[in-house]
Formats: C-alpha cells, structure tokens, sequence
C-alpha cells in the first residue's frame, strides 16, 4: 500500500509565548490521536512552532485505512432461537446491529455455552476521504485564553491567518473561519517572503529560506550555541534560565544573540533587582565574571539576523536604563522608611474581604508561629521566629515590591538587614516564602521553616474556615501550593508534630477571630482530605506504587516523614523473598480483625492451645520493640515477624469459636494485633502478585 506525507500548518497573529509549547504539542497529539482511531497507519511525526504558526508534519500516512475483518459475539444459543428453531428478535436484531444477516450466524462454544457468532468485514476508506475531519481537530484546540475576532464564531487563542494542509502534494479542501487550506505559508515579518509549499517534505527547508527557523529544538540550540560562543569570546559566565530560554525561544523565528552595557553604578542594587529587572521585564540574560559577581552587560536575542546590531544593542541599552533608573530610586527612597512605618500600613490593606487585612493576617500568623515553637520544643528559635512573623510582611508596602511584585521577600531580607534586624531573621522574612514552586527548596533554616509553615497553615484554614476549597482545576489562592509546601517542610524537615496537629492549631486563628463560618469538625476533615490528596500526589511524584500509597495513607496521617519512610520500605520490600507470605499473614490477622464487635482485655487463661499463648507472648515482645524503635525499616521486620506465630495460630485455632467468651477474646487479640499493623500500614490493601 502505497505512502505519503502529511503536513498540517495554522498560520496565526502572534501567539502568547506561554502558549507556544504547549499547543505544538497539543496539535501533534490531536493528529496522532485520530490518525489512530481512524486506523490509518502512519511514521515517524515532527511537531513545529513559531510565535506565528503551529505545525505537524507526519511521515509515510497510508492512503487507506486498515481492512477490518473481526468476529462479534452475540446473545446465547437458547436466547437466539424460540422453541420452534426460529431466530429471536435478539438474534435478529443483534446481526442487523452488525450489519449482517441472519444468514451469516453461526455458533461457537465458550466455556460450555454456544453463542451467536458473525465475522464482519470493514473495508477500510481512502485517507484522503477523511481529511477533511482535520478541521474538527484545529477548530477543537483548548488553550488557557481564547478570543474571537472579526464576525466568527470561533474562539481561539490568536486570529488564524492561513492555513495549510497536504496529503503529499495535493490541498486536503477544508476551511475553518472563512480561511481555506492551501499551500502559501508566510516567511519571517520582515526578513522573508510568502512561500509555496509544494511538497510536504520541503516544510522545514523552505521556511529556512525566508528566515524561519520552525523546528523549537534546532531554534533553541542555535540560541545555546550563540551564547556559548559569547562566553568563550568575552570570558564572561552567562547563567541560562531555562524558563527564561523558553519564553525567548518561543517570541522568535529568527535568533540572533547580541549583548549590551549599562552603568556600573547600577551594580550597587542588589543583584535579585538587577537579574529581576533583566528577566523579568525585558527578557535579558544576566551576566557574570568567572567569580560569580554581577557584570553591567546584558544578553538578549533578537527576532532576526545580525545586521545593525548595534543599533539593537543601543536601543535594549536605552530602555534597560530607564528600568533601572527607576529601581535605584525606589531603593533608595524604601530605604527611608523605618519598618514599624510600614508595618502600619498592613491596617489598610485588605488581604481578603471575609479573612481581614494584611495585619490581622500577620498577627494570626504570629501566634501560630509561639505555638509551632512551642510544639516543636524550640527554645533558642522562638524569639527570632516571632520577630520574623510580625516582620515579615513590611516589603510588600515598598516602591520596590509594588513595581517588582517578584522581589517580595528578597527585599525584606535587605531591607531588614539595613535596619539592623538580625540576619537570621532577615534570612527567613525571605525564606517564609518558600517552596515559591513545585521545584523550589524548602526553607533552609529553621526559623524559616517554621514561619513559613505557620503562613501556609494559616492561609490554607482561613480559606477552607469561609468554604473556599480548591475544586477541578479552580484554584485562584493556589491554595494547592500551599498545601504542598506544607506537606514538603514536615517531609524535608522530619519535625515530630502530625498533620492531625498542625490543622487544630492553624484553625485557632480563625475560630477565634471570627473567621469561622462552617461547622469547625468539617472544616477539619475537609482540610485533612485536602492534604491527604497533596501527600498522595508528592508520593506519586517518587514513583510509589499506587496501592502502597493507599495502604500507607488509610488511616490518619500523622507524621508527614513517617509516612514517606514507610511508603518506600515498603516499595524496598515488595520484590524480596518472603514480602508476599508475610503479608498475607499480616493481612489475614486484619481482615478477620474486622468482625471484631465487643473488644475486651485479652485475657491468656483462656487461650486453648499452645500457638495462642506463643502468638500473644511474640505480639507483645513485638509491639514493645515497635514502639521503642524509630526507624520504619526496623518496624516494618518486627511485623513480619510474626509471620510463624500468625500461620501457626490460624492452623490450630478456630478463631470464630461458638462460645461467645472465647470468640470474643480471640476476635480482641486479632483486633489488639491488626491495630499496631494499621499505624504501620493496611497490608490487606497492598496488591500481592
């Protein structure tokens, strides 16, 4: 059967360079996902993007779906015939389902009963009949923002331009928004020219011609390999932010790099500033001596080829040096400013209508964090922790912040440092709001930590006390975050104090303020599914099994380190000898635990055989060794080494006995037994294969 390529192409107005990426592959996977369903064989396929266009290209697409022939099962023989050996409505009407007749039946057994049986043949359609489907595939795109332009009807994230698809060298006919598939696509804005695309295959290389640089990869190597070069030429280190290559990979067609200068007097900023104002608003590079120190040069890339670049550099100098001029002002006029100054005015900003303002907010926020101290036993820590909670928040009311809104807590460090506040606590008014993202580090000192997991803790049960709970992908206070860095602290940090605990004394704030406005048990268990859902999700995350996850999770939470240590002994454990015997013990002894109705004080003297006294006897030792171990590796042996007694005693010991007293003290030690297994883990919820 014979081949062809197939090319696909939307040509649009600029699209937000967020949005690049991820619609490539959006549109990569559609194709492929239908090509699938439609049973059209297809190769290898190339995802291509640029600020102005979206494009697949997919090798060797056969030009005729797959011939069809399976077999399809249909209702019993006693059911497809009536008494007098007619065919039934549901035989007739299960072959006209298929497209059948009654004529092309015939029986096959399975597993002692014949059933209705017909072989269908699907002849498979050309390819180029169903082409035209690829319009329901562009026009089905969902991105983060959409749009409608001129008179259509279609929301999409940019008003498309044009369009191509080819099915070899012939157009694929469709049209979405008044524009028609052709051939013409569009070179570089100002470097090219309109192009013809005669054959699939010839895409990349004639985009190339009118300064087009469609494949992201090659486009993000050249711009690697340029500043590299750079590097070499001016023995300069220039650090690249992958989200910021990214960004900049995707706002051009063409790049060339160029560097620029700004004043050395700009240095005196505080480097987080400089790289800020660089990153941030202008797309800039940063760059440092061998050192490490921050040079007055700049790296940028343009959207075109190296002619005038100093004219470029001259102009990206002149608008870097308004922005900075700007920031050494704000700096200097923050520093005027004494702290209680703008503590003051934390009383005017509203953080959220039904919670209160930014100072209610640092106050509550304070009195979680004596009370985390106090919990945690940390005396040296606590003066310094409160300092750093009533403090925390007086950079969010400077100059700096509210044009760099990126910066808070970065310039609380330096600010609280120039007013002479102890650099542990000016560290930590930075570090209480960390993790800042998914990939961020927890706070590294301990006078950070533990403001910060009072901030978080603190958000998290305001929210949830008036019913502002995260639901699908709705998550406006990114409440998700918060509770994932909480999650991450007390996993990193190993701090003895349960989950359970911590959302009783973050809930003391808002049930005494006022706050509160659900029934206080429901906030509490909401809360605790909340964060189980974010512990579940961080034990995914290292590749835990799922069932160990739910075994580990089935009770109460309780210490957050806890639980990860078991979750990978037992993923340690699964694949060695004897794990799946010793928990088939484990879980035999839980399983039969839950019919246990009236525990009483198990009581030896009616044991009635050996293997109950040798069971109770090795149950004890055991339980006394788990409790005074903290270590989950030697836990976890201590459990499974019971396995003997635990075989012994179900082959000689009826544990639902007819004589009430006696079932009710075999049912109790099972009970007594599966209890410590549980604060380990459900055993009988872990799959054994």
């Amino acid at each position: 059967m014979s081949k062809r390529d197939l090319l696909l192409e939307i040509g649009l107005e600029e699209l937000p360079a967020r949005f690049v990426t991820a619609s490539m592959k959006q549109l990569s996977d559609k194709v492929q996902q239908w090509l699938t369903e439609k049973a059209i064989e297809f190769g290898t396929v190339e995802a291509f993007s640029t600020p102005r266009r979206l494009a697949v290209l997919v090798k060797d697409v056969k030009e005729s779906q797959k011939d069809i022939e399976e077999e399809a099962k249909g209702p019993a023989k006693k059911i497809a015939l009536d008494s007098e050996g007619n065919w039934s409505k549901a035989a007739l009407g299960f072959v006209r389902g298929q497209g059948m007749t009654s004529e092309d039946i015939y029986f096959k057994e399975l597993k002692g009963v014949e059933y209705v049986h017909v072989n269908k043949f699907i002849k498979g359609q050309q390819t180029v009949q169903l082409l035209s489907e690829l319009a329901e595939i562009i026009s089905g795109m969902t991105f983060p923002k959409n749009m409608r332009w001129a008179n259509q009807e279609l929301r999409f994230v940019r008003p498309i331009k044009w369009l191509i698809a080819l099915f070899g060298n012939e157009i694929v006919p469709f049209s979405i928004a008044d524009v028609e598939t052709g051939r013409e696509t569009k070179g570089h804005r100002f470097l090219g020219n309109s192009a013809i695309i005669e054959q699939p295959q010839r895409y990349e290389d004639t985009l190339n011609e009118q300064f087009v640089m469609a494949d992201p990869d090659k486009r993000r190597q050249v711009i690697l390999d340029q500043i590299k070069e750079l590097e070499q030429e001016k023995g300069w280190i220039i650090p690249v932010d992958e989200d910021l290559l990214e960004e900049v990979n995707n706002l051009v067609e063409y790049p060339t790099v160029l560097f620029g200068h700004f004043e050395e007097e700009f240095l005196e900023l505080p480097a987080e500033v400089l790289i800020t104002s660089m990153k941030e608003h202008q797309r800039y590079f940063p760059v440092k001596d061998q050192e490490g120190n921050l040079l007055a040069y700049f790296v940028t890339v343009r959207n075109g080829d190296d002619r005038h670049l100093d004219k470029v550099s001259k102009g990206n100098e002149k608008v870097l040096r308004a922005r900075l001029s700007d920031a050494a002002f704000f700096y200097k006029e923050d520093q005027k400013k004494e702290i209680s100054d703008a503590l003051k005015k934390l009383d005017s900003i509203v953080y959220h209508e039904e919670i209160g303002t930014l100072a209610e907010k640092t106050a509550r926020v304070t009195e979680v964090t004596g009370a985390l101290a106090d919990a945690l036993n940390l005396k040296a820590e606590k003066e310094m922790a409160l300092r750093t909670a009533a403090i925390a928040k007086f950079d969010l009311v400077s100059n700096m912040v509210y044009e760099f809104p990126e910066l808070q807590g970065y310039m609380g460090e330096k600010y609280a440092l120039l007013k002479g506040e102890a650099k542990e606590v000016a560290a930590a008014i930075n570090e209480h709001y960390m993790p800042r993202h998914a990939d961020d580090d927890v706070p590294p000192s301990v006078i950070g930590a533990v403001v910060s997991l009072a901030e978080k803790i603190d958000t998290l049960s305001s929210f949830f006390a008036i019913g502002v709970i995260p639901t699908g992908s709705q998550d406006p206070y990114a409440l998700r975050r918060q509770a994932s860095g909480v999650v991450q602290i007390l996993a990193e940090k190993k701090w003895n104090i349960s989950l359970e605990e911590l959302i009783v004394l973050g809930l003391k704030g808002p049930e005494s303020k006022g706050i509160l406005k659900r029934d206080l048990e429901e906030v509490k268990t909401d809360m605790f599914t909340f964060f189980k859902a974010r512990v579940k999700h961080m034990l995914q995350e290292q590749q835990i099994r799922y069932d160990l996850i739910d075994a580990v999770l089935f009770n109460e939470i309780g210490y957050i380190h806890s639980i990860v240590e078991r979750a990978h002994v037992l993923d340690a454990k699964k694949e060695e000898a004897g794990f799946k015997e010793s928990l088939e013990a484990l879980s035999r002894v839980m399983n039969i635990a839950v019919k246990c109705d009236n525990q009483v004080t198990v009581d030896p003297a009616a044991f009635e055989n050996d293997q109950e006294n040798a069971l109770y006897v090795k149950y004890q030792k055991v339980a006394m060794r788990y409790m005074e171990s903290k270590d989950e590796n030697e836990r976890f042996e201590e459990l499974v080494s019971l396995q003997s007694e635990i075989e012994s005693y179900f082959e000689n010991t009826m544990v639902m006995a007819e004589d009430e007293a006696i079932r009710n003290n075999r049912l109790s030690l099972m009970k007594e037994i599966s209890d410590l297994v549980a604060g380990f883990a459900a055993m009988n919820k872990i799959i054994l294969t």
